[in-house]
């Protein structure tokens, strides 16, 4: 049988959501001369917009995503891009520096429910079978915010102004909103008496440890990655701008190859995206003074890294099931910026106490502690093919771990149904379903 068609308009629209959001949190980061000037202020406090945003989403993802959970899936991912319709705008028409900094934090509000939601959603939209491609597609927003979003967006500020670039932002989210209405299919919230409480989601099988491996995966990534211009720079390469490109594109090559791999062999992608980074790592260490060697392991970095978040964002929806996925991605959320700051302070602590030259070595143990952990856990967070099928922890419905287990969850449906039925162990809603 022939894979099922992906529903492509209504993942693009979740992928450009994705990229509205990145656009929306990392685009002061390229004005705050502008910025500063325009609000009074200096450019360091310029900065704290950028700070507003992350620390609002941090806060924000769990507790939001735990409150509108009961709520119509679409009606909330609607909400959210027009709240950041509105906070663009009022950032863009403001002249105030408390008005633009509480518009900063509205909308880290609004980016931790969308976070929380995307994944999930794209898992929703498609079969078990195409749940990674789905999850690479949207996540590919990221990428490409990052890789050229930003530079554009910063260059069309230089142009007609940082307002008007935030003023773009707000009409991307407006038009997004229609799309969204036309192309994405709405999916109900759940009903109370089916709402798995935040800690059971927390304690179902492999969640815990997919999320601890995204801790170490983000530690030793940013421990790394904040400071690789003067890692570069200190190892005598005179570009270090060529070296952060060099990342860049290999990011987006590396979402590619792994959207067209997740689906067939997840847990194996994953292992050898870590080992690459290992590789990537040790290369750095001993052999930065290389300009051929830097730029070869930092691409390399750069294309296993590339694939990392959508691996382990996949992990976690099958850990969790599709149905807990807002609440597990909110988690993740959390985790992922929490291991983002952890990184940075720890790469910064390293490099005033042993130089450059000791971050490749401070990365390279918490990447080897992420493969480790994932070749460990073989039966629910990273499964083997043809691995064991869990339940889920309150409804029993099947969860599969991988494209085997999904058919595996398929056959005990079958024969479910050929057997004689036991009592009904499900609610409503749940038979309604199935």
């Amino acid at each position: 049988m022939s894979p099922a068609k992906l529903p492509w308009a209504g993942l693009l629209a979740l992928f450009t959501a994705a990229f509205t959001a990145v656009m929306t949190e990392l685009l002061p980061a390229g004005l705050l001369p502008q910025l500063a000037v325009a609000l009074g202020v200096a450019e360091g406090t310029a900065g704290f917009l950028v700070t507003a945003y992350a620390v609002a989403s941090f806060l924000a993802a769990i507790p939001l995503t735990a409150l509108l959970r009961g709520l119509p899936r679409r009606q909330v991912l609607v909400a959210a891009l027009l709240g950041f319709a509105l906070l663009n705008a009022v950032t863009a028409v403001s002249s105030s520096y408390a008005v633009t900094f509480a518009a900063r934090v509205g909308a880290g509000a609004m980016g931790g429910i969308l976070w929380a939601m995307l994944v999930g959603y794209a898992a929703r939209m498609v079969p078990p079978e195409r749940r990674g491609r789905a999850i690479a597609i949207v996540s590919a927003g990221i990428t490409v915010a990052l890789c050229a979003g930003i530079p554009a967006g910063t260059q069309l500020a230089a142009a007609v102004g940082w307002r008007a670039a935030f003023g773009s932002l707000s009409a991307v989210a407006v038009v997004l909103v229609g799309w969204v209405l036309w192309k994405v299919p709405p999916f109900p919230g759940e009903p109370a008496a089916r709402r798995v409480p935040l800690r059971r989601v927390a304690v179902v099988p492999g969640v815990r440890t997919v999320l601890s491996v995204t801790a170490l995966v983000l530690l030793g990534h940013q421990a790394m990655y904040t400071y690789l211009a003067l890692f570069a720079e200190q190892a005598g390469f005179g570009r270090p701008g060529t070296v952060l490109l060099v990342f860049g594109v290999a990011t987006v090559a590396g979402i590619w190859v792994v959207g067209a791999v997740i689906d067939r062999r997840p847990r194996a992608t994953l292992l050898a995206v870590l080992a690459a980074v290992a590789a990537s790592m040790t290369a750095l260490g001993l052999y930065a003074g290389s300009a051929g060697v830097l730029l070869g392991a930092v691409a390399l970095w750069g294309a296993a890294f590339g694939g990392a978040p959508t691996l382990l964002q996949t992990a976690l929806v099958v850990a969790s099931g599709p149905e807990n996925a807002d609440v597990a991605t909110s988690m993740q959320t959390t985790v992922y910026n929490a291991g983002i700051a952890a990184g940075s302070l720890a790469g910064g602590l390293v490099l005033e106490g042993a130089g450059a030259g000791a971050l490749p070595w401070t990365a390279l143990p918490v990447t080897l502690a992420a493969l480790a952990l994932v070749a460990a856990a073989r039966r629910h967070a990273f499964p083997a093919p043809g691995g064991p099928v869990h339940e889920d922890p309150v409804h029993g419905d099947p969860v599969a771990g991988s494209r085997a287990s999904g058919a595996a969850a398929a056959r005990s449906r079958a024969s479910t149904a050929a057997a004689p039925a036991p009592a009904p162990r499900t609610t409503g809603g749940t038979a309604a379903r199935r």
